[in-house]
């Protein structure tokens, strides 16, 4: 799961970054609305957390410059405003969802995961592959009753694989999955994930295979049963 989050205040865009990254997510973090249009447009995410108090502006003019662009991302507004009227311009205005401040870390994010949800990728919450099966709703993945312990960018790189399952997913697509547009990538960081991933998942007995296409990018699909 990929989260932009716009907000200006240096120490709760920490605070919230840090959450979202311990729930599995891919954050980019923006502190103005230029800086969140460029982040927009350069990635794809799941789901915007959008402060409305900008420096150079009022957040929802945010959504407006999504849907003008045709990005149809999920939008959770975050205001100091808690008057019923500002709240029915926030979802008027395009919001998907709606939190006032100060608010709970986990209604945030049980209100992320489920926005997350919405989209089309999402209709089928479980995906499985040979022996393998990827839940999106509990962030798990399993071989038979074996639940599957794997870090961060390694469940991510599995997500990737899988929701485009028997198709090439592009080397820079999948780094924009896995990483921040501000991290610091070495060269062969990605392939060290999708390398400890598939040991991972022959060990376990997962009958799957993943490949790496040279110059490309990389595939998963069924393992072939020896005749």
């Amino acid at each position: 799961m990929r989260i932009l989050l716009v907000e200006d205040e240096v120490d709760l865009a920490q605070a919230l970054a840090s959450a979202l990254r311990q729930n599995q997510a891919v954050v980019d973090v923006a502190s103005s609305l230029r800086e969140a249009e460029e982040a927009a447009l350069s990635a794809q995410h799941d789901v915007i957390v959008l402060d409305r108090g900008l420096p150079d502006g009022d957040g929802l003019s945010l959504v407006a410059f999504l849907r003008q662009n045709h990005i149809a991302t999920a939008v959770l507004v975050l205001t100091a405003m808690t008057d019923v009227a500002e709240r029915v311009l926030s979802l008027d205005g395009g919001a998907d969802d709606y939190l006032a401040k100060p608010f709970s870390m986990d209604e945030l994010m049980a209100r992320v995961r489920a926005l997350a949800r919405r989209p089309a990728v999402r209709a089928n919450l479980v995906m499985t592959l040979g022996q393998l099966r990827f839940d999106h709703h509990t962030r798990q993945a399993h071989v038979g009753d074996l639940c599957l312990t794997l870090p961060r960018r390694e469940l991510l790189v599995l997500e990737a694989l899988l929701e485009h399952r028997g198709r090439t997913v592009l080397r820079e697509a999948m780094q924009d999955r896995v990483y921040g547009h501000k991290d610091e990538i070495q060269s062969n960081a990605l392939d060290t994930h999708v390398s400890r991933l598939r040991s991972k998942l022959d060990k376990a007995g997962a009958q799957v295979e993943i490949h790496a296409i040279r110059g490309v990018g990389y595939l998963i699909c069924a393992a072939r049963m020896a005749a």
